[in-house]
This record gives C-alpha cells, sequence and structure tokens, in this order.
C-alpha cells in the first residue's frame, strides 16, 4: 500500500511505508523533512505489532504537541521498498519495532526499542535548541 496517509493533528502527517511500495525518488527517505519537520520514524515488523499500536495511541492523545511541535510520523511497517529504506537510513533491523525521534537537521535524536511516551518526545524536542528559538518566537 503506497503513502496510507491519514491526518494527526491536522499538519502532522502519517505515512506507512508496507509491502509492495515504490521507492521514494530521493535517496534518502526523509529529505522531504529536512529543515522543515522533525520526524518520529515508528519501524514495526507487522501491521497489527502491539508497540507500533501503543505508539498510535500514545501519539493520538497528545495531538496538540505534536502538531505544536512540527512532528510528523511516518511508520515504517513490513518488508516493502519505502519500510527497507527509511530502516536502512536509520540502521533499523526489520524483525524489530523501533521508535526514532529524527530532528530537523535529518539527525536520529532518540531511539527506542519501546513506545516513546509523547512526554519523553516532547522534553526531548523542547531540550533542542532549534524548538527553544521557535518557542521564543511564537
Amino acid at each position: 500500500m503506497v503513502g496510507r496517509i491519514g491526518n494527526l493533528a491536522g499538519a502532522a502527517l502519517i505515512a506507512t511505508a508496507t509491502a509492495g511500495s515504490a521507492v521514494a525518488a530521493s535517496d534518502d527517505p526523509l529529505a522531504a523533512h529536512l529543515w522543515t519537520s522533525r520526524v518520529l520514524v515508528i519501524a514495526a515488523p507487522e501491521a497489527d505489532d502491539a508497540r507500533l499500536r501503543a505508539q498510535r495511541e500514545a501519539l493520538a492523545s497528545a495531538r496538540g504537541g505534536v502538531k505544536e511541535r512540527d512532528l510528523v510520523v511516518i511508520e515504517a511497517v513490513g518488508s516493502g521498498k519505502q519500510a527497507a529504506a527509511l530502516r536502512q537510513r536509520l540502521g533499523l533491523s526489520e524483525g524489530a519495532f523501533r521508535a526514532v525521534l529524527v530532528g530537523k537537521d535529518g539527525g536520529p535524536k532518540l531511539s527506542s526499542a519501546e513506545p516513546i511516551p509523547p512526554q519523553t518526545l516532547f522534553a526531548t524536542i523542547d531540550a533542542m535548541p532549534m524548538r527553544r528559538d521557535e518557542m521564543k518566537r511564537r
């Protein structure tokens, strides 16, 4: 399924990369978000992974904070080409759950084998120099 795209907190985006997906035009599957959005990549071996569901639920309960922090959520589920490209970009195993926070600069900032609570995500983001500048401007 190519780009099952849903809406999380209005401006936030969820794109699911699953088996049978087309490869992104860019060599870097996160290039479109560079300097514009922070990205939470959620990698799971299968769509019915309990940790994937738990991460989705946690984020759904914190929509305002997700939107406020320019956080985009991208799921790499299964073994499709896009999912594989995301895993390769971040050095993730195909058979394991992983949640990785990527900063606007494209670098990984936080990685976990378990769902990351929104409070932890937000505290990590809010400690970033770019986010501090954003908060001063708003």
